[in-house]
């Protein structure tokens, strides 16, 4: 797609960050430094009055020549969070609404509900009315009253299936709370497993 060493790279999307963010970690995982979200995405840059194009783009772009390096971040496995239950070693935070959480719905995976003790924070808390991310101070505020004393790097995030979990890990990275990892597989892994314990409720 034309993207190379050192060349930065700042993507978006029209959900509140969800999907662009996961791209944002996917890049990280790559080692990629020069990476950025788009602050309230393509609805904040039409509100802002800039160009906009129509159709698909007609320039071709040369590959770009990425190195091998080592990644900024990188995943929980599964067999983390399970040996994490009942500890105070790790956190979970599930991004989900809270409804999927609590399991009184569940359109896309096979069982509702969520991983025992983990908490729910939906990722939509994170941003102003508008898509934008609250202020970094609120949002450091906010996850300091959840992390309750404990390091960011005791948090990891999940969602259903790892992509709107992204968007809390980068909206803790913008409050400054940095070294919270991802559970990638999400409840859409979690839940495919019926030895592995389900919570339902708040």
């Amino acid at each position: 797609m034309g993207l190379s060493d050192g060349q930065q790279l700042v993507v978006y999307d029209s959900d509140n960050g969800g999907f662009a963010a996961r791209l944002w970690w996917l890049a990280r995982w790559l080692g990629h430094l020069e990476m950025a979200v788009l602050d309230g995405g393509y609805r904040a840059w039409v509100a802002a009055g800039y160009p906009v194009e129509r159709g698909a783009t007609s320039t071709t772009v040369p590959p770009g020549r990425l190195s091998r390096r080592e990644p900024i971040a990188s995943p929980v496995s599964v067999e983390d969070i399970v040996a994490a239950l009942g500890s105070h070693d790790k956190l979970v935070i599930d991004a989900r609404a809270g409804e999927r959480y609590r399991g009184e719905t569940e359109p896309l995976d096979p069982v509702a509900g969520h991983i025992p003790g983990a908490l729910n924070r939906p990722f939509v808390q994170n941003v102003r009315p508008d898509g934008r991310f609250k202020p970094a101070e609120v949002l450091r505020a906010e996850f300091e009253t959840l992390l309750a004393g404990r390091p960011p790097s005791s948090i990891v995030h999940q969602c259903g299936s790892g992509v709107t979990a992204c968007q809390q890990l980068l909206a803790m990275e913008h409050a400054g709370l940095t070294g919270s990892r991802l559970y990638a597989g999400s409840w859409s892994e979690w839940c495919q497993d019926p030895n592995r314990p389900v919570a339902r409720g708040a």
